[in-house]
C-alpha cells in the first residue's frame, strides 16, 4: 500500500513515494525533475518505482502539463487525485473569499504546517511561507483558520523585471549584505529584504490580531538562500507540501467509501 505524492509547480515537479498515506510514513523515495522533463518521468526515475497504490498530488501550473503528468502514470493501473482547496479540509478553515482559487500548493502547505506544529503539541498561530517563482506568506490563527495570504515575485522574477526595465543591470548574483557595495550584492539584498520585510509584516499583523507571537515555517525550493536572512525565527521544511499531502491522503482514505475526491461543504 504505498502512496506517491507530487508537488507540481511553475517551475520543476516534485514526488516522493512513502510506504503507506498516513502522517508520518516512511519515505521510500523522492526526486524532482524540471517541467521541460517530465515527459521522461516513466522511462526513468518512476520505472524503477513500486506502483503505487494511491496518488496524491498538488499543481499549480496549466491544464496542459497536467495532462502531461498524467500521461506518465499510465504506467501504473491507479488513477491519480487532485487536491482542490475547500472551505475547510483537515482542520483547516479555508478564509479566502472564493476558496477553491486559493493555490492549491498554498492550500497543502498550510495543512502541513498547521499539523507539524501540532504534532508537537504546539497550538500557536503561524505564519507559512514559501520561497519559489513567486513567494507567498499566510497567515493561520491559533483555531486553524486561514485569514489570508500575501503573494510577491520571487528572486528571479525581481531580477528579471530589473534586467528589463533598466540598463546595465545584466549582472551575476551576489551576496546578501548589510550594506551592499557592488551592484550585484545591491539586487541579491534588495530581493532577499523585500521578502524577509514581507514576513516581517505578516508576523507583526498576525501578532496583534491574535495577542502572541506566530511560528513561522518555510519552505520552497529556494528557502534555504532566504532562510537564513530573516528578521524573524523560521523553521525551514523541505518537505512541508508533501506533509499536507500525507495529512490529507490519511484523513479521506480513513472515510467509509472513500473515493479519494475532493471534499465539498
Amino acid at each position: 500500500m504505498t502512496f506517491l505524492a507530487l508537488d507540481v509547480g511553475n517551475t520543476r515537479l516534485k514526488w516522493a513515494q512513502y510506504d503507506s498515506a498516513d502522517s508520518g510514513a516512511r519515505m521510500l523515495g523522492h526526486g524532482a525533475v524540471f517541467l521541460e522533463n517530465i515527459d521522461k518521468l516513466a522511462e526513468d526515475d518512476w520505472s524503477r518505482m513500486a506502483p503505487p497504490s494511491n496518488i496524491l498530488g498538488c499543481i499549480v501550473a496549466g491544464d496542459a502539463i497536467k495532462r502531461r503528468v498524467a500521461e506518465q502514470m499510465e504506467l501504473w493501473d491507479v488513477v491519480p487525485r487532485w487536491v482542490v482547496p475547500a472551505v475547510q479540509e483537515a482542520g483547516l478553515t479555508n478564509g479566502y473569499d472564493h476558496p477553491a482559487r486559493l493555490g492549491a500548493d498554498r492550500w497543502v502547505a498550510m495543512i502541513g504546517a498547521r499539523h507539524r506544529l501540532l504534532a508537537r503539541g504546539i497550538n500557536k498561530p503561524c505564519v507559512v511561507v514559501m520561497v519559489g517563482t513567486a513567494v507567498t506568506v499566510e497567515a493561520i490563527d491559533t483555531e486553524g483558520r486561514f485569514l489570508g495570504g500575501i503573494i510577491l515575485p520571487g528572486h528571479g522574477i525581481m531580477l528579471r523585471a530589473l534586467e528589463s526595465g533598466t540598463a546595465g543591470l545584466h549582472v551575476p548574483t551576489g551576496d546578501v549584505r548589510d550594506f551592499p557595495t557592488n551592484t550585484s550584492d545591491a539586487l541579491t539584498s534588495g530581493g532577499t529584504f523585500a521578502i524577509a520585510g514581507a514576513v516581517q509584516r505578516m508576523v507583526e499583523n498576525l501578532t496583534q490580531h491574535c495577542g502572541e507571537v506566530p511560528e513561522c515555517i518555510m519552505t520552497g525550493g529556494a528557502g534555504w538562500k532566504v532562510a537564513p536572512n530573516m528578521s524573524v525565527k523560521v523553521e525551514l521544511v523541505e518537505s512541508l507540501i508533501f506533509d499536507g499531502l500525507l495529512e490529507i491522503a490519511s484523513r479521506r482514505l480513513a472515510l467509509p467509501d472513500s473515493s479519494w475526491s475532493s471534499p465539498h461543504y
